[in-house]
């Protein structure tokens, strides 16, 4: 195996949300995109107090790409047009296929809500290619329990989607995405098998790896050459990372706050369809 080489880092970005902590590396100021990975958001770590006001997402649309959310820490109720409803708590995921149109709302629990407690939460938006932005709109949510896990060389791989060691993660992904929360003990290291011409997302949430030499601190997109078929680092002190790869889609992108298409006339009409009623609503 030939480990890739590192191009570039993306510190994430502070913008916070109210009172959520957020940070965002991507997009940021030198990566637009990580063609088909697409925006992500790192939401904590922080600790609620009683009696909070919890997540502010009430209910909104999306169309045309796919949002993966993962329950680090606390919990996450999700509720959607398309009638599906679940509370997911620490180490679960939540994928939902926006496609032809959704809305939905991700808040908090009333239990969170009324004691408090730690929470940490990533999203990340996936993108779909043409052929698949109006699929039919889907939903799976997971508990942490419910996702396997795979150990090696001082890593924890918690595999949500595609494969890894020979095993296959719960999650379907329509455009071959392989996905893993990896957790490093202090020492731990992972050499994973990524063949060349994949979209390698790399992002350090807690802790710091090491990746050809260079050290890499938390709250970091690792940008990776496309020169090897291997992704590799340790984690002297211990790491928590978001690791995924996936075939570039490789078409215009034209995003418009919630919706992301291929073309402007395309939004136009995501934005007329949403207005219409067409995305359905959200139960209240």
């Amino acid at each position: 195996m030939s480990p890739r080489t590192l191009k570039r880092l993306h510190p994430a970005h502070r913008d916070d949300i109210g009172d959520l902590v957020t940070r965002r590396p991507l997009p940021g100021p030198a990566i637009p995109q990580l063609d088909p990975f697409l925006f992500l958001n790192h939401h904590g770590p922080q600790v609620y107090p009683p009696n909070n006001r919890g997540l502010p997402f009430g209910p909104h649309p999306h169309r045309g790409f796919e949002t993966v959310t993962f329950i680090l820490d606390g919990e996450l109720s999700h509720l959607d047009s398309g009638g599906h409803e679940s509370i997911i708590g620490p180490g679960g995921v939540q994928w939902m296929t926006a496609g032809s149109g959704l809305v939905h709302a991700e808040l908090s629990p009333e239990s969170f809500k009324r004691a408090g407690g730690p929470m940490e939460i990533l999203q990340l938006w996936v993108n779909l290619p043409g052929r698949l932005k109006m699929t039919t709109p889907n939903y799976l949510g997971l508990q942490g329990a419910e996702i396997p896990k795979v150990e090696a060389g001082g890593a924890t791989v918690e595999v949500i989607s595609g494969e890894v060691a020979g095993v296959t993660g719960p999650f379907p992904s329509l455009i071959g995405i392989e996905m893993s929360v990896v957790r490093l003990a202090p020492g731990g290291a992972l050499d994973l098998l990524v063949a060349k011409g994949r979209a390698v997302f790399l992002y350090v949430v807690s802790g710091g790896i090491v990746v050809g030499g260079q050290a890499v601190p938390k709250w970091s997109l690792v940008e990776l050459n496309d020169d090897g078929d291997a992704v590799a680092f340790t984690a002297p002190e211990g790491a928590v990372v978001l690791l995924g790869h996936a075939e570039p889609i490789g078409e215009p992108v034209f995003a418009h706050g919630p919706f992301v298409m291929n073309t402007r006339e395309e939004i136009i009409q995501a934005i007329d369809d949403y207005n219409a009623g067409k995305f359905g609503a959200v139960p209240g």
